[in-house]
């Protein structure tokens, strides 16, 4: 049973788009931002890492500074 809950919230894991606020740098995330620095941007949640990756290019249309 206890195999059975570690397997069910692994296989529900969500992805975030997020948004470094100085930089403008932005990445894929398994847990939903709580540093001030990271600003969650997007959709609330995405399903699948592959998912998020391909809106990546969608939400985050500025370049990170250089």
């Amino acid at each position: 049973m206890v195999a059975a809950m570690m397997f069910s919230s692994v296989a529900s894991a969500d992805y975030y788009i997020i948004r470094e606020r100085t930089t403008k740098e932005c990445k894929v995330v398994e847990t939903k931002p709580t540093e001030t620095t990271w600003l969650q941007i997007g959709p609330l949640s995405f399903k699948t890492s592959d998912d998020a990756e391909k809106q990546v290019a969608v939400v985050c249309k500025e370049k990170p500074s250089q």
